[in-house]
């Protein structure tokens, strides 16, 4: 089976609806721009907004990332873990943040698995909020997470659980990649 675009997906969900792109852009509170290159360019700058068309859908999250269903329990074997999402920053072309997919399959999920390698930038982290849930467990590297007004830099081995409607961000600490362990709660 190919691998099918992210953003070939959203459009294929929105036209089925026979949604517009400006009835899109009003039900998401996404400009029209941002949702033509999200669609045409498969190009993303954070999981905030991708939140946004899936609720605007009325589709879970995870649906723009199943391509098949798997029986009970799901195994992702690590030689088996595939890219699925590729964040930039807004002016930027280098991937900053690769995600991958731990539960990709399962279609009846009530959370998001990831596995996500973060890339060093020197771009200011931009804060993002949603209904939720976040839970984080740093495999290697330093993370730096921005939670409110408040900054904390975990290393490996460490975790945070937190309610992410409040604003927050998460980097790599420093001049070294950091790879985590992540897993969203979106309530329906």
């Amino acid at each position: 089976m190919t691998k099918t675009k992210i953003g070939h997906r959203i459009k294929t969900f929105r036209e089925k609806q026979n949604i517009s792109l400006q009835e899109f852009s009003k039900r998401t509170g996404l400009g029209i721009n941002f949702l033509e290159a999200l669609e045409e360019k498969d190009k993303y700058t954070s999981l905030g907004p991708l939140l946004k068309v899936a609720r605007a859908l009325g589709v879970r999250l995870g649906t723009f990332l199943d391509d098949h269903i798997s029986k009970d329990p799901l195994i992702i074997r690590l030689d088996e873990r595939q890219q699925e999402l590729t964040m930039h920053p807004e002016d930027e072309t280098t991937a900053s943040l690769k995600y991958f997919a731990l539960g990709k399959g399962k279609t009846d999920r009530h959370m998001e698995p990831f596995f996500i390698q973060i890339e060093p930038s020197n771009e200011e982290q931009k804060l993002t909020s949603h209904e939720g849930e976040e839970f984080i467990i740093v495999v290697s590297g330093e993370l730096e997470v921005v939670y409110g007004k408040e900054t904390s830099i975990l290393k490996t081995g460490d975790s945070t659980y937190y309610n992410s409607v409040v604003p927050h961000s998460v980097a790599a600490y420093g001049d070294s990649k950091c790879e985590i362990y992540a897993v969203l709660y979106f309530p329906e």
